[in-house]
Order: C-alpha cells, then structure tokens, then sequence
C-alpha cells in the first residue's frame, strides 16, 4: 500500500513555508499550549512527518516539471508549450522569474520548514522511542535532500536548522555551498544510522537506509568527492537487497512498481494523488541527438559500425533505445507507428518510459491526469554506475571500474557487449559519460551530468533537430552564467542580504 502521502495531514495547519521571502516565512504568533498540545501524541507525530514528506509530490506531479522538463533542458528534448520555462533555459533565457526557477526553490525550503520543525519538537511526544529515532531519521534524509536540489541548481543558499521564524531568518545571507555540503553529509550519515533496510507493506514508500545511502553516493558523485561517492555506493551494495531489474522496459511500468531495482521513488496512488506521466511521456519532443546516441549492438557508433542501416535505422540498435523510446517504424501498442500519431508529430522521436503501454499487446490508458506511475529518484544502475566513475576518476579505468558499468549493460534485456578492454582514463571516462546518458535517458539525471562535467557549455550550444534534421529548437548556453541558475526575483527584493548569482 501506498499509505504514507495519503494520511490526514494535520500537521499542515500548524506550519508555513520556509522560504526567504518575508510572506512565506511570516508567522503569526503561535499559541503555546496549541503546540504543545499537538506534540503530545504519537499519531500528531506521525501525521508532521508526512508533512515533511509531502513537498517531494509537488515538483513530481501535473506537468512533471522535475522529471520531465530537467530533459527538455538538454539535447534529449524540449519543452513542447514552455509553460514551466524549460524552453526558455535552453534558448539561453534563463531568468528569475520562470516557473519552474521558483517553484523549485520555494518548495524546498517549504519541505526544510517542515522537517525543521519535527525535529524541534519530537522529543517533546511520549512515543515509542525506537520509532521516535526513526522518525528523526526520516526527516534528517528529507532536509537533506531538500538541501541536495537546492545547491545543486542554485550554489549556496541560506542554511536554515531551525523551524520557521521571519524574525530571525528573513533577511539571512547565502552560506556557501561547502557548509550546506557539510550539513547533507551529516544528516545522510546520521538517517543511515538509524532507518530499517526495509519496511513491511503497510509503510512502502518511506525512506530507508539504502536511499540515505544513495543519495550521499549522488551528492559525492556530484561534488567531485570521489572516495566518499565509492564508499557511500558500495555500502549500498552491502546491503544485498538491491538488484539489477532484467526486463529494462519493465522497471518503468505500473506492474512493476517497487521491484527490485528501486531505491527511492516518490508515491504516487489513484485517485487520491496522480500524475500525467503517460500524456507528457508522448509528446514527440524528443531529439534525434539522443536517437543518434544510442550504439548499434557491437558496441559501436552508428558513424562507424557496418551493422547500421540508414533504410532501417531502428535495427541492430541497443536493445534500450527501442526500450526507451517510441520510434516511426516500431510497435507500440500493439500498432505500428507511423508519425502521424499526435504523440509523433512533432520529431519524430517520444519517450516510452513511464507510459503504460508495451510494444505487442493493445492496452485500455488511465484517463487524463489519472496516471499512478511511481517516478524513480534514484536506482541501483546508478549505483554501479556511480562505482564505475569514481573509482576511473580515483585510479583509472580499474577492473572494478569495468566490472561495475558492464553489469548495467550486460542487463539481460539488454545485453550489450562489454567496454572495450584497455582504454585510458580519458577513453574511459567519455563511455561512461555516454553510459549514463543512454540508461538514464528520460529520467531528468542528463542535465545535472552536463552541468556537473562542465560539457553543457557544448552540447546546448548546438540546435535541436526532428528526424529529418530539421532545426525543432535554436539552443544557447552562456558559460559564464547559466552553470547556475538565478535565485527567484521575489526572493532577492525581500532579502537585501540575499546577493544574486552571477549574470542575472
């Protein structure tokens, strides 16, 4: 059961965002006895920590805006219609009044407020105190992963450990990127510490110790701290209840939720909370860079390799771009696809992941907005995958280096040949790159890599094209500004203490 989103959110009415901005940090004096009497039973607790949980859903939901739109900021895809201003980021108009820019920011901090403040007060409950520790343990991931989106996108920010309160933290500076770096290494190590490797069916979808784990993996990955990204990654490992999932296509369907591959994922359950995943995945935004990508199956490029056939470019293809994407000339459900399709019409070229049709039989779609499709924040392909980096950044392209990427692709759906033997660091490190772009292509982990690896000043300074080769979407990307993004306009008005990023 997907109980923890759907409980009754008591906790909701005692609390408010905790923003930088004056209106959302803004207090009216609070009752004493009104808290206290809210912090005196376990269920209270139990319904403040589902607020805590309750920001991950927002960015996640309606138009996918963390999932989806992070791709359409990438050569991978665009944004169809603009509305959340992905498009306007990869034209190279990036500005501190999109959508997407503020939301993003002010859900954190909401998300932060709330897990603040059940860890000021939880111990004032008289519960279990077993369950008590987990409880903290639950909300200490949160904040970190609420800090993790936030310095990942916008560089340091105002580091707020305490519940929300306008009269001391509304006119905070920035702390540097190393001190909130500092605060998500401890909070990860102390949930590690103290969650279940696993719950019984009744809680499904909480967090657990193999996600504080990974993403402490991800936040080394991301910073260049290789030995802790290794460690943090083959402790996951050791807990030897993750598992490469064999059907690729199968990780993403609704049937499959929570198999054996999944380590964190956000709940989504019909009707009570939905999503529109199988509408957007469809739209036919998705470029022919990322079709170009995929290998052909010996393991070369289709500019070198004598299996490519440009009349029949979809065959002898790495078995995950049929997996991955719905091609003119390939089935999908239980059809042929021949571009005229609205979901086609546009390159050519759309997603298949997160969809719930398959390729031969002919499936009834969930109505509009109906979908239940749980989206993954983080896997265990990520995992090797995070090993085989860190470890060729550390020591070169070792046997563990090798071994680590060559599951991934050796995933009996897909069965790709292994990496060429041999191969230096620098040979390494641009399959890797190319790995990782391949497996997690439509799961908004593409533009933190370009970001991260500094490449985007390259691969967005290049037009996006349908199938045909025909400019879809002029792309810019200014090096020396757009390696951030802008803290929102609002925020920077109320605070005067709050200097801006570079360039905006």
């Amino acid at each position: 059961m997907k109980k923890i989103i759907y409980i009754s959110i008591i906790f909701c009415g005692l609390i408010v965002s905790s923003s930088c901005s004056k209106d959302q940090l803004n207090l009216e004096p609070a009752d004493q006895s009104n808290v206290e009497t809210f912090w005196s039973s376990e269920v209270n607790a139990a319904s403040a920590l589902t607020g805590c949980y309750e920001p991950l859903l927002g960015p996640y939901r309606g138009e996918g805006s963390w999932l989806l739109k992070l791709e359409d900021i990438t050569p991978n895809s665009f944004e169809i219609d603009d509305g959340s201003g992905a498009s306007s980021i990869a034209r190279g108009d990036n500005n501190p009044t999109l959508p997407l820019i503020n939301s993003r920011y002010s859900i954190t901090y909401e998300g932060i407020g709330r897990t603040n403040t059940l860890l000021a007060n939880i111990d004032l409950v008289p519960m279990d105190e077993a369950l008590k520790k987990r409880f903290k343990a639950e909300a200490r991931f949160l904040r970190a992963f609420y800090y993790h989106n936030l310095i990942e996108y916008y560089g340091g920010v105002p580091l707020i450990l305490d519940p929300p309160n306008n009269n001391t933290q509304g006119q905070l500076p920035r702390n540097t990127k190393a001190e909130v770096l500092e605060v998500i290494y401890t909070d990860l190590d102390a949930a590690a510490a103290d969650l279940p490797i696993s719950y019984s069916s009744t809680d499904k979808g909480r967090i657990t110790k193999g996600a504080a784990l990974a993403l402490k993996a991800r936040t080394a990955l991301y910073n260049e701290n290789w030995t802790e990204a290794l460690l943090a990654a083959q402790a996951t490992i050791d807990l030897d209840i993750y598992a490469l999932f064999p059907d690729y296509r199968g990780l993403f369907l609704l049937e499959n939720e929570g198999n054996s591959e999944v380590i964190f994922d956000i709940q989504f359950q019909f009707p009570e909370v939905t999503n529109n995943y199988h509408e957007l995945f469809q739209q036919g935004n998705v470029f022919k860079d990322l079709y170009d990508a995929y290998l052909m199956t010996d393991g070369e490029p289709i500019t070198t390799s004598t299996l490519f056939d440009p009349g029949n470019p979809n065959a002898n293809r790495d078995p995950r771009l049929s997996q991955t994407l719905i091609t003119i000339g390939s089935m999908f459900n239980g059809e042929l696809v021949t571009g005229d399709e609205l979901f086609a019409d546009l390159t050519g070229f759309a997603f298949k992941k997160y969809t719930y049709f398959v390729d031969d039989v002919k499936r009834t779609p969930p109505q509009p907005n109906q979908s239940e499709i749980n989206p993954i924040v983080i896997r265990y392909a990520e995992i090797l995958l995070t090993i085989s980096e860190a470890e060729n950044e550390l020591n070169g392209p070792t046997e563990r280096a090798y071994e680590a990427i060559n599951m991934v692709r050796n995933r009996i759906s897909v069965d790709m040949p292994d990496v060429t033997p041999g191969l230096s660091k620098e040979e390494f490190r641009n399959v890797l790159r190319l790995e990782r772009r391949i497996e997690f292509a439509g799961e908004g982990l593409y533009y933190k890599d370009i970001i991260r690896w500094r490449t985007a000043e390259t691969v967005m300074n290049a037009d996006g094209l349908d199938k045909d080769g025909n400019v879809i979407e002029k792309r810019s990307f200014n090096a020396t500004r757009d390696y951030l993004w802008p803290l929102p306009d609002r925020d920077i008005l109320l605070n005067s203490n709050l200097e801006q990023n570079p360039g905006y």
